[in-house]
C-alpha cells in the first residue's frame, strides 16, 4: 500500500483532568500506544491537551508552565524506537509571551512548534487574556531545557517523502485565509488541527462542513481534532469532536461526548490528493502567488505500513449508495439531460427530433430525456419519431418493449425492418451473410444510423443519440454508425447509472403502466442484438460476456481518468472494492481489456458529436479528455 501513496492517521481525544498534567500525560500515551496498534503514522491530540484548555487564569501560574514542559519531555522520551508523528498541544513562553502550540515530536525529538496564528476573543472566548497570537512567528528559533534549536513557526512543513504534514490551531480554521491555505500552497497535503471547540447546538454540523470544505478547497487530507467532555463545565461542554476528511469527503468521524480515550483512523489516499492538484490550474496559479515559504522538516518513518486496508472503496463510484443521495443525483441529471437538449432544440429551432428505439436500456433514456425535454418546451410528443428497426437479431421482448414504450409516451412511431436493406447491402460488398463477424454487425449499425440521419434531414429533424459514457470508454459503438448522431444526450452517463436513471423515471415522471415497461427494460440483458437470435428466439449476444461486466468497467474508468491511477493502483482498488464477487484473475482480465480498448478505440472519441458533460468525468475531446488516437497502450500492462 505504501507503493501506492496510502497513509493511515489518527484522531485522538485522551481523558484529561482540568491542570492535571501527569493524568493527561499517561492518557495521551495510552492514545499514542492505540494509534500505534492500529498501524497509524500520524496521531494528533486536541488543543492545550497536555493542560487541558479550560485552566483560564492557571496558565499563567509557572508551575503549570514547568511541568507541561517536563511533560513534553516524558514524551520525547517515550516517543523514542515509535514510529508515529505526534502532534500535541501546551503552551509555550517565547520572548515573554506565552502562546498557543502545537508540538510535533517523533522518535525522541521535538521536530517543530507551530503557534495558533488566530487567538479568538469574542462571545464565550477569552484566549487573549492569556495568550498571544502566533501569525508573525516565522522561521524562529526556541530553546528548552532538554533540547536546544528548536524551529518555531506558523510555516512549518513535516517532511516525509511525499508526504508533507502542516498544523494548525482551532480558530485559525475560522479564518477568512486560513493558515492551512498557505501550508497546502507551499507542498502541505496532509493538515492537522489540534482544536478545542465547545459545543452549542447545531455547530457541530457545521464545524465538520467547515472542515470538509477547507479539505476540498486546499485538495488536502484534513484531520479535526477538538477536546472532550472531561474539560471544565464552568461555563461551556466540550465533546471530543474527531473527524478526517479528504478532498471533500468525509472519511471517519466519531460520535461524540465519549467518556473514554478515544482514537480514529483512516487511511488516506495521498495520490488522490496530489492529482487534484496537479490538474488544477487555479491551484497551480495560487501557488506561483504564495509569497510566503516553507521551513521543510525532513524526517524518516522506518515504514508505511497501513494495516489492514480498510478504507471504504464503493463498486460503484458513480452511484451514490445513500438512497436519497441516489434519488437527488438522478434528477439531477435528467435535468441537466433535458436542459441541454432543449437548448439544443430551441437554438437550431427544429421542432422534431428523431431517435431509434431498441427495446434497451440506452435509447429508453434517451427518449425519457427527449420527451421531457418536448413538454418543458411545449412541443407535442407526436413531433418526436420514434422508430424501431429490427434486425436479425431483434427478440420479441425488446420488440414489444419498444413498440409499448413509444405508444405509451404518445410519440409518433414508426417500424422500418432493415433484414432487406442489410442483405442487399452484403450483397452490394460481397459480404456472406451467413459470416456473423464484424462487418455482419456493423452493416446493421450503420443501416439503423443512415435512416435515422435521413429522416431527421426529411422531417427537419435532430437525431438524437444513445450511446452511453462507458460505451464511448470502451469504443463499443460502430463508427459512424450508433457512435454519430445531431446530439448525444447520454454521453457522459455510465452504464451503471443509466440503470438508476430509467428507475427514477419509472418510479417520479411516469404513470404505472409505462413505469412497467420500464422495468421490464432494466430486466432485459444488455444487447446490441446484432447476431441472429437462438433457437428459443431469445438475445444470443450478451455484451457483457464479450467485452465484461460494466460494473468493473465504469469503476476502472472512474479511477483510470478521474484519478489517474495506475494499472496496479486500479487493481488493488477493485480487488478490495469487489472481494466478493470477482476473483482477482477475472478482475485482471477485465481492467487489461479495458486498458487495450481505451487506448485502441480513442479515434472513435476524438470524433463524437456534441453532448452535455453530468459528472466529473467526461470524454469529450472538446473537454475533459484529449489524448492521441495512436498512444500505446504498453506502458499501462506492464
Amino acid at each position: 500500500m505504501s507503493s501506492m501513496d496510502f497513509i493511515r492517521i489518527a484522531a485522538a481525544c485522551p481523558l484529561t483532568n482540568v491542570a492535571d498534567i501527569e493524568f493527561n500525560l499517561n492518557n495521551i500515551k495510552i492514545c499514542i500506544d492505540k494509534a500505534l496498534t492500529e498501524k497509524s503514522k500520524l496521531v494528533v491530540f486536541p488543543e492545550l491537551s497536555m493542560t487541558s484548555y479550560t485552566c483560564a487564569d492557571l496558565f499563567e501560574q509557572q508551575l503549570l508552565l514547568e511541568k507541561s514542559t517536563e511533560a513534553l519531555k516524558n514524551l520525547c522520551d517515550y516517543s523514542k524506537d515509535k514510529d508515529i508523528l505526534i502532534a500535541v498541544g501546551a503552551p509555550l513562553v517565547f520572548n515573554y509571551c506565552l502562546y498557543n502550540c502545537a508540538y510535533v515530536i517523533f522518535n525522541g525529538e521535538l521536530l517543530g512548534i507551530v503557534p495558533k496564528s488566530y487567538i479568538p476573543n469574542y462571545e464565550e472566548f477569552y484566549e487573549k487574556r492569556w495568550f498571544t497570537e502566533g501569525l508573525h512567528i516565522i522561521d524562529e528559533r526556541v530553546d528548552l531545557y532538554f533540547q536546544k534549536g528548536i524551529p518555531f513557526g506558523v510555516n512549518l512543513i513535516f517532511t516525509c517523502g511525499k508526504f508533507k504534514f502542516a498544523f494548525e490551531i482551532c480558530e485559525d480554521l475560522w479564518a477568512v485565509i486560513p493558515p492551512s491555505s498557505y501550508l497546502t500552497l507551499m507542498g502541505a497535503n496532509i493538515i492537522g488541527n489540534l482544536s478545542a471547540s465547545n459545543e452549542i447546538v447545531s455547530k457541530s454540523f457545521y464545524r465538520r462542513n467547515l472542515v470538509s470544505s477547507q479539505s476540498a478547497r486546499c485538495m488536502c487530507s484534513y484531520m479535526y481534532v477538538s477536546s472532550g467532555v472531561f474539560e471544565s463545565s464552568t461555563d461551556l461542554v466540550f465533546s471530543g469532536d474527531l473527524c478526517i476528511c479528504e478532498n471533500g469527503t468525509l472519511l471517519k468521524a466519531n460520535e461524540r461526548f465519549n467518556r473514554d480515550n478515544e482514537v480514529i483512523t483512516s487511511i488516506v489516499d495521498l495520490g488522490r490528493l496530489n492529482n487534484q492538484r496537479l490538474k488544477n490550474v487555479s491551484f497551480r496559479d495560487n501557488v506561483k502567488k504564495c509569497s510566503q515559504r516553507p521551513v521543510n522538516i525532513e524526517f524518516q518513518f522506518e515504514n508505511l505500513d497501513c494495516g489492514e486496508f480498510d478504507r471504504n472503496i464503493d463498486k460503484h463510484p458513480f452511484v451514490p449508495s445513500n438512497e436519497y443521495e441516489r434519488e437527488a443525483r438522478c434528477r439531477e441529471i435528467f435535468n441537466i439531460q433535458t436542459s441541454a437538449l432543449a437548448k439544443r432544440v430551441s437554438h437550431t429551432n427544429l421542432k422534431k427530433a428523431v431517435i431509434g428505439i431498441s427495446g434497451g436500456l440506452d435509447s429508453t433514456l434517451a427518449l425519457l430525456v427527449t420527451v421531457k425535454t418536448f413538454d418543458v418546451l411545449k412541443i407535442s410528443r407526436k413531433n418526436i419519431i420514434t422508430i424501431t428497426m429490427p434486425g436479425f437479431g431483434t427478440t420479441d421482448r425488446t420488440y414489444n418493449n419498444a413498440v409499448s414504450l413509444c405508444k405509451n409516451l404518445g410519440t409518433e412511431f414508426r417500424e422500418i425492418n432493415i433484414v432487406d436493406a442489410c442483405l442487399q447491402h452484403f450483397k452490394d460488398i460481397s459480404h456472406n451473410r451467413d459470416i456473423h463477424d464484424v462487418t455482419y454487425e456493423n452493416v446493421q449499425a450503420r443501416e439503423r444510423t443512415q435512416i435515422i440521419m435521413d429522416i431527421a434531414n426529411k422531417e427537419g429533424g435532430l437525431a438524437i443519440g444513445t450511446g452511453d459514457l462507458s460505451e464511448l470508454a470502451l469504443g463499443w459503438c460502430t463508427y459512424n454508425g450508433d457512435h454519430m448522431s445531431m446530439y448525444g444526450v447520454n454521453c457522459s452517463v455510465p452504464k451503471t447509472l443509466v440503470r438508476y436513471l430509467v428507475r427514477y423515471v419509472a418510479d417520479r415522471e411516469v404513470s404505472k403502466n409505462i413505469g412497467d415497461i420500464l422495468i421490464d427494460v432494466l430486466n432485459t440483458p444488455v444487447s446490441p442484438e446484432l447476431l441472429p437470435k437462438g433457437k428459443d428466439g431469445e438475445i444470443s449476444q450478451k455484451t457483457e460476456d464479450i467485452v465484461g461486466p460494466y460494473e468493473l468497467h465504469d469503476f476502472f474508468l472512474y479511477y483510470f481518468v478521474r484519478h489517474n491511477y495506475s494499472h496496479k493502483k486500479i487493481l488493488f482498488l477493485a480487488k478490495h472494492a469487489f472481494k466478493d464477487d470477482y476473483d482477482i484473475s477475472t478482475i485482471e482480465k477485465w481492467l487489461n481489456m479495458f486498458i487495450r480498448r481505451f487506448f485502441t478505440q480513442q479515434f472513435k472519441r476524438s470524433a463524437i458529436p456534441d453532448g452535455p458533460k453530468v459528472g466529473t468525468v467526461s470524454l469529450s475531446p472538446r473537454g475533459d479528455w484529449r489524448m492521441p488516437s495512436d498512444a500505446s497502450f504498453n506502458l499501462w500492462l506492464k
